[in-house]
């Protein structure tokens, strides 16, 4: 998916990182139907975790804006996060009979606390473009393996989680967040951001994003 121009560049500089994250075996086995439960439940507990602290770095976003436009897009993502994606977890969990009280008392593994702590660092150490850099693996990459599972023959059994991330509303927050990205990239580092030194040092960032997205996913140990 074409979601920002400054995405494109950064998949393209780390393809073989971008699809070891997307085209996890993990990812594959909720396509297919045959991820055990208890898989999933173990990664919908950690990712519970995750969301609580992805929200606060959306929020640390506000504060690391400097316009309006920046801030009421973040504002949107961080409702997202707090009033559907969030619910969704709980909702899943609740199902299978994993109260919220439970959920709450979770012990955050150390794959979940290295991926959310280096996100953070991102915006507390750094500017407003090098949290997007650590908070764009996240948001892209699931936009993007909901539009592939969902365009596949896959398996009813995950099939709501896959309705989430293929749906209308969390694909149009993509290209929000696309834009978003672009027209904070281009004013800060102008047209030609690519050459730019600062460009560089937010490539790495999406490249450990990145890295971390897919040891997130091994968690689960499938």
């Amino acid at each position: 998916m074409e979601y920002s121009k400054v995405f494109s560049n950064w998949r393209e500089l780390y393809k073989t990182e971008w699809n070891s994250y997307t085209e996890h075996l993990f990812v594959e086995k909720i396509g297919d139907g045959t991820l055990p439960k208890i898989a999933f439940l173990t990664y919908l507990k950690q990712d519970y975790i995750f969301l609580k602290h992805f929200s606060r770095a959306w929020g640390l976003a506000i504060v690391k804006s400097d316009s309006i436009t920046e801030m009421h897009t973040c504002s949107k993502v961080v409702h997202a996060l707090l009033s559907e994606e969030i619910n969704l977890h709980i909702k899943f969990c609740n199902n299978e009979g994993i109260p919220t009280k439970e959920l709450e008392k979770t012990n955050e593994k150390h794959q979940n606390l290295a991926y959310t702590r280096f996100v953070l660092d991102s915006g507390y150490s750094g500017d407003f473009l090098d949290l997007m850099a650590a908070l764009a693996p996240c948001v892209f990459g699931y936009g993007e393996i909901g539009v592939r599972l969902g365009a596949s023959q896959h398996s009813a059994v995950y099939n709501e989680w896959i309705k989430t991330y293929a749906g209308n509303d969390y694909q149009s927050l993509c290209y929000e967040v696309g834009e978003l990205i672009d027209n904070s990239v281009t004013r800060k580092l102008g047209e030609n951001y690519i050459t730019s030194g600062k460009f560089q040092e937010l490539s790495l960032k999406f490249k450990t994003a990145t890295l971390l997205e897919k040891e997130f996913w091994e968690m689960a140990d499938i």
